[in-house]
């Protein structure tokens, strides 16, 4: 594939973001509709027969090693298997609006994990990132739910969001583990061996929620939904991700995950008839200051 120009690759990694978190946003009415585990089977399954001619391996790829393998699975077990549990519970716990707030706190907690396990330097300027990010959080924690919100409604409305918030963190952990599979693997390899283990690793709940589940009670536009999920979440947003980065470099490309909050939350108001409180929009704020503080690069004066 030949390189993309700049307002092309921008325009990938734009819409992959977006798509992030549009499922995040969209995941909610699928999950009220569909069993959790029976939910994140169905998406690795679709997902997985999308990319099946990914699987194949490149004659050029060198025999993967026992660690290589230990790293797919652990990638797999935190970014695929708990990440979509977690996600998908605390989503039907919480609303959109909060979800997106929540995750705007990756690229935060991404570079703390760096720092602990890959001993990378964190910047002052990521430090305030990660203040944000943690204010914004302390907020959503700290503020009331409005009338009609699922927060509202459910008897521990903190437990949405800390699901939500462990859902961050094995997507931060896929991130820095990612880092040392892509020098033995290729993105298309990664992303479809990791899908097949978090297939394998759901199918026992998936098919025990699906011998009792009467699919017939399941309409044609949930299934339309679920199909977008499914593939966005496993093969749209990573191949948007891998094409963009052909043509920027990967820090400046951490700036378009401001997209992932923002579309979270304009898909809970437009589409889930959510409403933006004073304290979530705050919240929102601080998130997306920190999102910005942690990706963009500092400008350097020449001498």
């Amino acid at each position: 594939m030949t390189t993309p120009s700049r307002p092309l690759a921008y325009a990938c990694l734009a819409l992959s973001m977006s798509l992030v978190g549009s499922y995040v946003a969209l995941s909610k009415p699928l999950a009220a509709a569909i069993p959790v585990f029976l939910l994140a089977w169905l998406r690795f399954g679709l997902g997985g027969l999308a990319m099946l001619h990914w699987l194949r391996k490149p004659a050029n790829e060198p025999p993967m090693t026992p660690r290589t393998r230990k790293l797919l699975f652990l990638e797999s077990f935190l970014g695929n298997f708990l990440f979509s549990i977690c996600m998908l519970f605390g989503v039907s716990m919480t609303s959109a609006v909060s979800a997106g707030v929540i995750m705007a706190a990756i690229p935060a907690v991404v570079a703390l994990l760096s720092w602990a396990f890959l001993r990378e330097h964190i910047a002052p300027r990521v430090w305030a990132a990660i203040a944000c990010a943690a204010g914004g959080i302390g907020l959503l924690a700290a503020g009331k739910p409005h009338e009609g919100s699922a927060a509202s409604t459910t008897p521990m409305p903190w437990l949405g969001n800390l699901l939500v918030f462990g859902a961050v963190v094995c997507e931060a952990s896929y991130a820095v583990i990612g880092k040392k599979l892509t020098g033995a693997l290729g993105p298309k390899r990664i992303t479809s061996l990791i899908n097949v283990w978090g297939f394998l690793l759901v199918t026992p709940l998936g098919l025990w929620q699906a011998l009792s589940f009467d699919f017939s009670s399941v309409g044609a536009g949930v299934w339309v939904l679920l199909a977008f999920y499914s593939l966005a979440a496993s093969v749209w947003t990573v191949w948007l991700w891998m094409t963009g980065l052909k043509a920027v470099p990967a820090s400046q490309g951490g700036v378009f995950t401001v997209m992932l909050p923002v579309s979270a939350a304009v898909v809970g108001v437009v589409a889930l008839g959510e409403t933006l409180s004073l304290v979530q929009f705050i919240a929102f704020a601080l998130a997306l200051a920190g999102v910005l503080l942690a990706t963009i690069s500092p400008v350097r004066t020449p001498r």
